[in-house]
């Protein structure tokens, strides 16, 4: 008996409805092909400040907070950035929540040394009215810009080397957050690629211990990004951070959330559009017109200006490890459908948003992190397409990059990509000229650029799709330039990408659609299952 959330098409079904960007689609699949929908919301927390006051008094692992606090000492509080979650959380955002009751804990106790960090690692600075949502207008007006600020990899002054895991792994982390009495990382867990091990020793970190896991060596051991123990990536990070956690005390909490991405205007987009009513389908249709008649900048503000209604899960707090497996588990509940069977062709629409370009444009780099990185990855046991199967996406590929915040990844799709695709060689040759930059260093020091080197990692993070797919189809492409330059092929239909896709698939393909977002993961059921390639013993 199949999932009810993967749906088998038939004679009768309506069309599916998928993102090309920041419009919508109408896809006429082939009988017999199969549609992955994410599992409905979880129920959300009745009282969320009872389950975050409940999570650090009685917390895994480890002594309550208020038991690792005196008066007087320093304490650093970090947070995860922007790229979490996506698109961003109505207010109040479980951040500001769990904020608000860790600091009136600790100037309950007389602690008055605390500094709040963005562990943005190389992502770009926050802007203040962004940070002002996720934290809310009291903590903001409070502590802003002296006591609550972006982290700054490229401040040599202000990074600090702890020491070299066993893997030869530099570890280097923020002076505030090393030389604290305390670290407390609140974190808000979207996928479970975030969190754990990941927060401190990646959020706070730089490029010295980045190029130890963000390179194509490791990228390729990963077997799957969402599945922690099949992932390299996850295994190197893991020794990092428990080698900070070593000579640091961290204190960890964690949140989780459901997938309720969209609010009740929009709220229709979630489900099978076998289900719709009619009140439904005429207000897809409406949104779709409208789509199709609006300039790019309208499109993309009719997704934003309703901030996602996202319901909190779950809370956990103190050691870290010990809170990222409860943190997991919540998480693939959410997110994982079973999938029997994988398929020849996987079918997939590229939404308008991912984790870097919030409130800015989709470029094409981040188009092929998505449809390669992590599209291809959600999922655990085995990938949802079989090796040397066609990978057909849906979107315009637009030559278009926001200025402000991906200056760097221009010269990298303009000059680096047309020289070579090879990420070994891009990282060889063309990384170390992007990281020393001066202008791209000051563009992510002192305005909202991302770091030079964040475009090279972007590519390395499609390297795990490229190595196990014979094909890339995009569908809608508004030029041939940016697909070719990226390796793939171009179609202007759906229907056409399935002619060229089957002229290489096997006698009757198996065809598998992911009707994402929201999010979900594969649970793939499969007869052969590949082993975890990184595992690491407890810690």
């Amino acid at each position: 008996m199949s999932h009810p959330c993967v749906v088998t098409i038939d004679s009768r079904s309506a069309p599916r409805v998928l993102f090309s960007g920041d419009r919508l689609v109408e896809v006429d699949l082939p009988t017999g092909s199969r549609v992955v929908y994410p599992k409905p919301p979880l129920k959300a927390l009745k009282d969320v400040d009872a389950a975050i006051r409940y999570a650090i008094n009685h917390p895994y692992n480890s002594e309550p907070l208020y038991a690792k606090l005196r008066p007087g000492m320093k304490v650093t509080i970090a947070m995860d950035d922007i790229s979490l979650p996506l698109p961003p959380m109505r207010r109040p955002d479980v951040r500001e929540r769990v904020l608000t009751i860790v600091l009136d804990l600790l100037a309950d106790y007389g602690v008055d040394d605390v500094e709040i960090i963005i562990a943005t690692s190389v992502h770009r600075r926050m802007k203040d009215w962004e940070i002002r949502h996720v934290v809310g207008d009291k903590i903001f007006n409070a502590y802003w810009p002296k006591k609550l600020y972006n982290h700054d990899a490229e401040n040599l002054a202000n990074m600090k080397y702890l020491g070299t895991t066993e893997e030869g792994e530099e570890v280097e982390l923020n002076r505030r957050a090393v030389e604290s009495d305390l670290i407390i990382y609140v974190n808000l867990n979207l996928v479970p690629m975030d969190g754990g091990h990941k927060s401190v020793a990646v959020g706070l970190c730089g490029y010295r211990s980045l190029r130890a896991h963000h390179n194509p060596r490791v990228m390729r051991q990963c077997y799957s990004y969402m599945d922690p123990k099949s992932s390299a990536l996850n295994t190197s990070v893991v020794r990092m951070g428990r080698l900070a956690n070593k000579k640091l005390n961290v204190f960890t909490i964690e949140t989780t959330i459901n997938n309720r991405m969209f609010d009740t205007p929009l709220e229709f987009l979630a489900k099978n559009e076998d289900d719709l009513t009619r009140t439904e389908r005429n207000a897809l249709h409406a949104l779709r017109f409208t789509l199709d008649k609006v300039p790019q900048p309208a499109r993309q503000a009719i997704f934003q200006r309703v901030p996602s209604p996202y319901g909190v899960t779950g809370v956990f707090a103190g050691e870290t490890e010990a809170v990222h497996e409860h943190t997991l588990r919540r998480s693939f509940e959410q997110y994982c459908v079973p999938v029997v069977g994988q398929s020849d062709i996987l079918i997939t629409g590229i939404p308008y948003i991912s984790p870097y370009n919030v409130n800015s444009f989709l470029n094409p780099l981040l188009v092929q992190v998505m449809a390669n990185g992590y599209l291809f990855n959600l999922y655990r046991n085995a990938p949802m397409v079989k090796k040397g199967g066609t990978m057909i996406i849906m979107h315009p590929c637009t030559d278009l990059f926001d200025n402000e915040h991906h200056a760097p990844y221009i010269e990298f799709v303009h000059r680096v990509l047309p020289e070579t695709r090879d990420a070994m060689e891009l990282h060889k040759i063309w990384e170390p000229k992007f990281a020393k930059n001066p202008a791209y260093i000051e563009m992510y020091r002192y305005g909202h650029a991302y770091h030079p080197t964040h475009p090279f990692f972007m590519w390395y993070w499609g390297e795990a799709g490229r190595q196990h797919l014979g094909r890339m189809i995009v569908v809608g492409a508004d030029n041939e330039y940016i697909p070719q330059l990226l390796g793939w092929e171009t179609a202007r239909t759906m229907d056409e990408a399935l002619r060229m896709a089957k002229q290489t698939a096997p006698p009757n393909p198996e065809i598998m659609t992911l009707h994402c977002p929201p999010i979900f993961m594969a649970e793939m059921q499969v007869e052969k299952q590949r082993a975890p390639i990184a595992a690491l013993p407890e810690g």
